[in-house]
């Protein structure tokens, strides 16, 4: 079901004033359609005014303040348009748009900005010529009343088979059906995709077992004009499609210290790392890869642990969960005692052989350079509990009878 537009589409009062040679748009009160055309008889001096019977309709009310960001344009019934100007008021810059092909509609080609004045002025015609006008300045939805879901992962992208798609909404949803209800994702595998709400503002979509390789994911969002909480709407419409790579999982032991990678049902590498030490255990269960970086910096302190460690090169670091659980290269072990493979020796983190600078041939490297975002890695055996569902993309710790009691529809 899609909720119309908080936007009311009701045509606006307007007026004309046609001068000879030139056309000036002129706004006024009046009825909710502004339409004006004259002629001149040949007799007698007298006039005879003829209506156009063009009808243009600004779909953003003239004096509003909730306006949408992605619907706001203009069409025309019984006529065409002959030209539409948009601005942003106050600084008069020019908004730039399209028209249909039969000039019956006009659309920014933009998404406007929330909390912006805006003024259109518009012209049609209708089949005999007759001009009319209309225009309307309004501002859109602000920040204060709307929300937005910022969402994995992006359109366009291949990711791994455990990736879910993930929203985090700026604002706490009360209304979560309706959000829940304009949001559809689906495969092109055919596998069901039910959506779990973590808390008032996070709502995640999965399949029972993870998604078949190769297969085609697409999210409908829309979410413009519904009401998410008390006096605060959606702005969101929009489609995003990504595909699903081949199928990689990898197994931790904690109790051998290795790493098993398989790939599309078959082994091909088993890795000595480094899982926690015995003071700093290991998550158990089921983690996807979220992030990747080359090298970036890890603090101890932003993690709780004091001044334990702070390393600003870590090479070949992927992110596991939000608490900062990574698999990463490791090149400050001791030559004399290396850990991998042997015990575990790390913050809770996994670590692999690598070298500073993240070049050469390394463990970490190859790793690295053969996972996607969306990979999952499963540790088992550690003396830790299992990771939390929410605690990053790791929803698939949790039984689908629960995933689906934590739907809204």
């Amino acid at each position: 079901m899609i909720t119309p537009d908080i936007a009311v589409r009701r045509a606006l009062g307007a007026c004309a004033v046609l001068a000879v040679g030139a056309l000036t748009l002129t706004a006024c009160g009046g009825s909710a359609t502004a339409q004006s055309g004259d002629a001149k008889s040949g007799t007698g001096g007298s006039n005879t005014t003829k209506t156009s019977t063009a009808k243009i309709v600004i779909s953003a009310e003239d004096g509003s303040t909730d306006a949408s960001i992605n619907t706001t344009g203009v069409r025309v019934s019984d006529g065409r348009l002959t030209e539409v100007k948009m601005t942003v008021a106050g600084t008069g810059r020019s908004v730039a748009g399209s028209m249909s092909a039969n000039a019956r509609a006009w659309r920014p080609a933009e998404q406007l900005e929330r909390g912006t004045k805006y003024r259109i002025s518009a012209a049609a015609e209708d089949g005999e010529g007759h001009a009319t006008t209309a225009n309307s300045a309004f501002t859109t939805v602000t920040a204060e009343h709307s929300f937005i879901g910022t969402y994995t992962p992006d359109g366009g992208t291949t990711v791994g088979v455990g990736m879910p798609v993930s929203f985090k909404f700026d604002k706490a949803i009360s209304d979560r059906k309706a959000v829940q209800s304009h949001i559809t994702v689906t495969s092109s595998s055919g596998q069901k995709v039910v959506g779990h709400w973590f808390g008032a503002q996070r709502l995640d979509f999965r399949p029972d077992t993870y998604w078949k390789a190769g297969s085609k994911v697409t999210m409908k969002i829309d979410l413009d004009g519904v009401e998410g909480a008390n006096g605060s709407f959606g702005v969101q419409r929009k489609t995003v499609t990504f595909t699903i790579g081949r199928s990689q999982v990898s197994t931790v032991d904690a109790n051998t210290q290795t790493m098993t990678v398989v790939k599309d049902g078959r082994t091909i590498r088993t890795i000595p790392v480094s899982t926690g030490s015995a003071q700093f255990t290991t998550y158990n269960g089921q983690m996807v890869i979220s992030e990747k970086f080359t090298q970036t910096g890890m603090d101890s302190r932003t993690v709780g642990l004091g001044n334990a460690y702070n390393i600003s090169d870590v090479p070949h670091a992927m992110r596991l969960t939000k608490s900062g659980t990574f698999i990463h290269g490791n090149y400050w072990y001791r030559a004399d005692n290396p850990p991998f493979g042997r015990y575990g020796s790390s913050h809770g983190c996994v670590g692999l052989r690598d070298v500073r600078g993240a070049q050469g041939d390394t463990p970490a490297k190859w790793f690295y350079d053969n996972s996607l975002v969306g990979d999952v890695v499963i540790v088992k055996n550690s003396a830790d509990r299992t990771v939390a569902p929410d605690n990053g993309l790791n929803g698939w710790n949790m039984p689908w009878n629960q995933w689906i009691a934590g739907s809204a529809t």
